[in-house]
């Protein structure tokens, strides 16, 4: 409440208006809340990790495309990730991301899943293999859940592969303070 008068928050604002304006609209919307200083980036992207269904969620998702960080690919196959779940209007996870002394491909740390992207190529041994599967039990016990995509399933399927990332972000519950143990 400001004076007495009950106020919406200004994701929440954004957000619905996402729903009704024409999307230039939306963008100039977006542009005045930053330049008086109510524009917040991590509030916007906690509000869209919960409200997927909502109509002007994909629309919020876009405007706001221009004041995430730059995410930092190394392959086609992360670029090709990142820009189907960005597509599919969920959270840009983190790419390249040290938490816990390990590189994770996509992470996204408030709700601590990641998703490790792989081609043979660059696993194609035995010693590369044992130490993938001892490296998910080491992130395990730090919390943090993982899965692997392949390059070909990928290629293969990959309406299916972000149907799947959605449905396990939307299982983890978003931890009240993203993890700050990064380490470059």
């Amino acid at each position: 409440m400001n004076e007495g008068i009950p106020v919406t928050a200004v994701p929440r604002t954004l957000l619905d208006l996402a729903a009704a304006v024409r999307y230039e609209q939306l963008e100039r919307l977006v542009e005045h809340s930053e330049e008086r200083g109510l524009f917040d980036l991590r509030a916007v992207e906690e509000l869209l990790a919960r409200t997927v269904g909502h109509h002007g969620h994909k629309r919020l998702r876009t405007a706001i495309a221009l004041y995430a960080p730059t995410s930092f690919t190394r392959s086609s196959l992360e670029k090709r990730f990142l820009e189907l779940v960005l597509a599919a209007g969920l959270p840009r996870p983190r790419t390249n991301y040290f938490e816990h002394g390990f590189e994770l491909d996509c992470y996204w740390p408030e709700h601590r899943f990641a998703v490790e992207l792989d081609v043979f190529e660059t696993h194609g041994t035995r010693a590369a293999f044992e130490r993938d599967r001892k490296r998910q039990e080491d992130l395990l016990l730090v919390g943090i859940h993982s899965i692997r995509v392949t390059g070909p399933r990928l290629q293969r399927e990959p309406e299916k592969v972000i149907r799947r990332v959605a449905r396990l972000l939307s299982a983890r519950e978003p931890w009240p303070a993203a993890s700050s143990s990064s380490a470059a």
